[in-house]
């Protein structure tokens, strides 16, 4: 009778009250608005490419922040750009503030990316800055 009872009561709860759906991590959203979860590289200067980070190794990656370490290689642009050449400098990652992906229901996005150098940062850059992410894919 015991038995009976557990079935009757385990069949009228709906899944929903013994498993909650889990929510899915944000995604960083790259220059060709491609969604990625942990890149090991992520380009900075969608136009012309002359910073980078490389070498990402992702500590966390969360609902709320994801944070890694990893260098920026930033060209020097001297005397222009396509003669410059690239340098490292090591830097620690974070990326927060998700926010839903327009045109992507139920998945996030990081908005927003800090940069802490820590070492020298590049010139004229601070040692701790941050960027708003806005890489949109179009409309359909």
């Amino acid at each position: 009778m015991l038995s009976a009872a557990a079935a009757l009561t385990t069949a009228a709860l709906p899944a929903s009250a013994t498993q909650p759906t889990p929510t899915p991590d944000p995604v960083v959203v790259d220059c060709f608005s491609k969604g990625q979860i942990r890149p090991d590289e992520y380009l900075l200067a969608c136009g012309d490419g002359n910073n980078r980070l490389v070498k990402l190794h992702w500590n966390t990656w969360g609902p709320k922040t994801a944070t890694a370490t990893g260098t920026d290689m930033v060209n020097d642009c001297r005397p222009y750009c396509a003669a410059g050449r690239f340098h490292p400098y090591p830097v620690t990652v974070t990326l927060s503030d998700p926010q839903p992906w327009p045109h992507h229901p139920g998945t996030q996005r990081f908005t927003t990316i800090r940069l802490l150098y820590t070492h020298t940062p590049p010139t004229p850059t601070p040692k701790d800055v941050t960027y708003k992410l806005v890489y949109d894919t179009p409309t359909p």
